[in-house]
């Protein structure tokens, strides 16, 4: 099971708040993953398809727990994608209007509604309940392993802003993007991510992407240790490499004869070690020297070098 498709099961089985939120869950339903169509005798018919289980069953117990209204049920499995459709059909029948009234899908005058109805989101707890059914039939929710992503697939810009403005009031950044003929609803951040499924109920998807982001955090942290080494390494293998360059120099120009004893030996140090840092090479001296120190010799050796070849020292 994707996690999506965890989500959306888990905000299936959240209960009401309140006698008004099952109301506001199926009118959300209805709205994003339903059609509606007029009948040729000037009534309406409503069909509902889906091809997630957590959709069709909240669908029909809502409406017959809330609507008492006829449904038909369609399951087709697609041989193609090898996942089941369903498709919940609401024909013509006498109550379907003041229902469809009633789930703010038309107004009282038998308009559509263009964007979320104030009497299906008029509390808190119905807010909540309108933006968790808009998850479960329309959401998107990517695996936290991966990218942080939510989204919410739905039809009609004031649709779409009104579904982004009621996620806002929850405290949740919320943007809307338009997309092939319909729009998304969506969030990037995973802070707002985790606050938003927390307020909904998904308490156990939560849980899984703080895990997730822990491991991303550990593994982050590793690997700019990681990395922060390699370049260490290679800019010590790149420091060695022109410390033995220099001592070369200094045996072509006839200077390594005449060398103090410190500088004579640190040349063979380097030249005994020639991987090592610094830092390493100056543990191996006897007595023990810093790292500073090295450096400073290494400066001596460089300014005879230039000072042999007519340099002017730093060129």
């Amino acid at each position: 099971m994707s996690f999506t498709a965890e989500v959306r099961d888990e905000l299936a089985r959240c209960a009401p708040e309140c006698t008004y939120c099952d109301v506001s869950t199926l009118a959300a339903l209805v709205r994003v993953c339903g059609t509606l169509s007029i009948t040729g005798k000037g009534g309406y018919q409503l069909q509902v398809a889906t091809e997630t289980g957590a959709v069709a069953r909240t669908m029909i117990e809502l409406t017959h727990k809330i609507l008492k209204l006829k449904t038909d049920l369609t399951v087709r499995r697609s041989i193609l994608h090898k996942v089941r459709n369903y498709l919940i059909v609401l024909p013509d029948q006498p109550d379907l209007e003041k229902a469809l009234v009633l789930l703010g899908i038309l107004d009282r005058s038998g308009g559509l509604v263009a964007g979320v109805p104030r009497h299906v989101a008029n509390r808190a707890c119905c807010r909540r309940a309108f933006v968790r059914g808009s998850l479960i039939a329309g959401g998107f929710v990517a695996d936290p392993k991966g990218d942080f992503h939510l989204e919410i697939a739905v039809q009609g810009e004031q649709f779409a802003r009104d579904l982004a403005a009621l996620i806002e009031g929850m405290g949740v950044h919320a943007r809307v993007n338009p997309r092939r003929g319909a729009y998304a609803v969506y969030i990037k951040s995973a802070e707002d991510i985790k606050m938003l499924l927390s307020k909904l109920g998904a308490n156990r998807a939560v849980a899984e992407i703080e895990e997730a982001r822990a491991v991303k955090s550990v593994k982050n942290d590793v690997n700019r240790r990681v990395n922060a080494e390699l370049a260490n390494q290679t800019r010590s293998a790149g420091a060695a490499q022109r410390q033995i360059e220099l001592i070369e120099a200094l045996e072509k120009l006839g200077l390594r004869r005449d060398l103090p004893e410190a500088l004579e030996t640190f040349c063979a140090l380097r030249e005994a070690h020639p991987d090592l840092s610094l830092r390493d090479l100056g543990q191996l001296s006897d007595p023990p020297l810093s790292k500073s120190a090295l450096y400073h010799r290494v400066l001596r050796l460089e300014k005879m070098v230039e000072e042999a070849r007519g340099e002017t020292p730093g060129e």
